[in-house]
């Protein structure tokens, strides 16, 4: 799958499953340097992922600062065709104040085995 660089960032697009409800968020960041993988609230409310009364609330801190979100464990996550089923990822803001709509992170990319070619800007996948 083709790696899209902007700003010098590798990004992709993603699809995900919600109770039935399916979508395709685009310009999601592939990030070695985050453990988890982490989607912005206003782009998953479109399949009804929004915070429960009963949810855990957690901060995270990384370079662009800290922010408070809540997990969500999906019927699948897919980047190009290697699809992760059950898989949960954190839902936050993500108000870094350039546009990004998720982040790939580490959780993602090693339990679906990604292999990044930086110099053909493709992420493919080990069998």
């Amino acid at each position: 799958m083709q790696l899209l660089l902007r700003d010098n960032l590798p990004y992709v697009s993603v699809k995900l499953a919600y109770q039935g409800q399916a979508e395709e968020i685009q310009a999601v960041l592939v990030d070695t340097g985050s453990a988890t993988t982490i989607l912005a609230t206003d782009l998953v409310a479109s399949i009804n992922i929004f915070p429960l009364p009963d949810d855990l609330l957690f901060t995270i801190r990384g370079v662009g600062g800290s922010e408070v979100v809540f997990t969500r464990k999906l019927g699948y996550l897919q980047v190009g065709d290697r699809r992760l089923p059950d898989f949960a990822v954190e839902i936050g803001g993500m108000d870094y104040g350039f546009e990004i709509k998720g982040i790939l992170g580490m959780d993602f990319l090693m339990k679906a085995g990604a292999v990044i070619d930086l110099q053909d800007l493709q992420i493919d996948f080990s069998d």
